[in-house]
């Protein structure tokens, strides 16, 4: 499911970047059916959103929120 929504964001991305004229057409379309790039970002993604759940536990744990 998340690569639909990577695949999607790439799309949405690179259109915002091809109407400010700093991609080309070609290359946005290159840039959202890489899937290499994909794989990197659902990476990223997964990474940033474990990195914010363990920062939100920490905090939790530091001033003493319920559970």
């Amino acid at each position: 499911m998340i690569a639909v929504i990577i695949r999607i964001a790439l799309r949405y991305g690179a259109g915002i970047l091809v109407a400010r004229g700093l991609l080309g057409a070609d290359d946005a379309a290159a840039l959202s059916a890489d899937p290499d790039i994909q794989v990197a970002l659902e990476t990223g993604v997964g990474l940033m959103l474990s990195l914010a759940t363990e920062a939100w536990y920490a905090l939790a744990r530091k001033f003493h929120w319920p559970k």
